[in-house]
């Protein structure tokens, strides 16, 4: 399974710039010849695309938001003489750099959301999302005030772009296209401001373990609760068909006709599961988790302890190797240790590590669009955090230097592709490989 990346669009907004000093480089766009290709050819299961105008220009909070960031802007122009915030160097220096480039290039000012065909999908948004917590986690940005409250005015506005997403019964479509009629975000901008359509459980995923990372920053309990909102979506969505070939598993979406189920879907939710466990100790979080983990390793586990994509309806496994796949069963695993104490997970994890570690060369990683190499980075430098095996960081820094030398460009947006094309998708995926280095891990899940 491939995922269709949304082209962003040629509308241009003004972002505010960082209140920090940070590393930057000179030099020109390179030229599309000396960019290593990426491979994206395989078929795609997201929407084609979200076509409606845009219908709502301002919301209050947003609009709060500008007037905080315009004031903080002239603030500094005329009190040169206040004490310098602290310096960020290094790989924290450049997450924000990359950073300020994703709101400068791809975030529409005054409406929450990201540029797409009008808006990104919901997918590429909940990668700009997980970009924004991990930077508020960087230790250097905690310690800046500065830094620290506009990067919170960027959470709070992510939070509000989200609700754009939510449709809690499917915009009333007629029963029998959607197995689920639970709230939950759409692939693309909910009605009135967007077309809406197919929940894809991943998406959904990945919006939850970043709310429930912010709810750690924030204890706000609202976060919380929608993350158990998700979290009961997923849950709903589990096959329980005997006539589906290794009955389980969450599907790739809520349509009716959806027969397969995936390892970067169901390994998440598990991780998920595993979060919120650790949060509320509701044990039927745990049990589903537990689930969700051993069916991935009964249904798609390959010979070489790596994980194939999916399973049809039939019965017959997608081989095809993703090293996000590995990534996520990696993280599960973990997590599945650090809160039940079986050593067991941890056995299965390493395993599927040192597997994916032997396969996905630098060159294997390069052929993949950045936001897998993301969540595999993430899901490895955190079962390193428990088993102390350096691979990981040394693996991770070499992948983004190599790309902050040559894959960006001049206005420090980061590309991938064939041919290489800047995208909130990949901009994302590399503010958070920088943010991820920067922080500690416990800050990961």
């Amino acid at each position: 399974m491939n995922a269709h990346a949304p082209q962003p669009s040629r509308r241009r907004g003004v972002w505010v710039p960082l209140l920090v000093c940070v590393l930057t480089a000179a030099g020109g766009e390179l030229p599309a010849s000396a960019l290593s290709s990426q491979t994206a050819t395989r078929a795609s299961a997201y929407p084609a695309g979200a076509t409606r105008p845009l219908v709502r220009a301002s919301k209050s909070e947003l609009q709060q938001l500008a007037k905080a960031r315009a004031a903080a802007s002239t603030k500094k122009k005329k009190s040169k003489k206040k004490r310098k915030e602290p310096l960020l160097t290094g790989d924290a220096a450049r997450a924000m750099v990359a950073f300020e480039a994703m709101q400068r290039n791809y975030y529409i000012p005054g409406s929450g959301l990201y540029k797409g065909e009008p808006f990104s999908y919901l997918w590429p948004f909940s990668q700009a999302l997980a970009a924004t917590v991990s930077v508020a986690n960087i230790p250097g940005v905690k310690a800046a005030p500065a830094l620290k409250s506009l990067i919170a005015r960027e959470l709070k506005a992510r939070v509000v772009g989200l609700r754009d997403y939510l449709d809690p019964n499917n915009a009333g479509a007629p029963e029998g296209i959607y197995t689920s009629t639970l709230p939950a975000f759409d692939g693309t901008v909910a009605p009135p401001a967007g077309p809406g359509g197919a929940k894809y459980y991943d998406d959904n995923e990945w919006v939850g373990i970043e709310l429930v990372r912010l709810y750690r920053l924030t204890r706000e309990p609202a976060l919380l609760a929608t993350a158990e909102s998700i979290m009961a979506f997923e849950m709903a969505g589990w096959s329980t068909a005997q006539e589906l070939g290794c009955p389980g598993g969450v599907p790739f979406s809520n349509l009716v006709s959806e027969g397969n189920r995936n390892t970067i879907t169901t390994a998440p939710a598990a991780e998920l599961a595993a979060q919120l466990y650790r949060v509320s100790r509701n044990a039927q979080y745990l049990q589903f988790a537990q689930m969700a983990y051993r069916w991935v390793r009964t249904c798609l586990l390959e010979p070489n302890n790596m994980y194939g994509d999916h399973i049809g309806r039939r019965g017959v496994v997608e081989p095809y190797l993703w090293s996000y796949t590995q990534g996520v069963m990696i993280g599960a695993g973990t997590l599945l240790y650090q809160v039940t104490g079986n050593s067991g997970y941890l056995y299965e994890a390493r395993q599927t590590a040192t597997a994916a570690l032997a396969y996905f060369t630098p060159a294997q990683l390069g052929g993949e669009i950045p936001f897998f190499p993301s969540i595999y980075f993430r899901n490895l430098l955190y079962l390193d955090s428990v088993t102390h095996d350096p691979p990981g960081a040394k693996l991770v820094q070499g992948y983004v230097d190599y790309m902050w030398a040559h894959q960006r460009l001049a206005n420090n947006l980061f590309v991938a592709g064939s041919p290489p094309s800047g995208q909130l998708l990949v901009q994302a995926a590399i503010v958070q490989d920088y943010a991820l280095l920067s922080s500690p891990a416990t800050t990961y899940f």
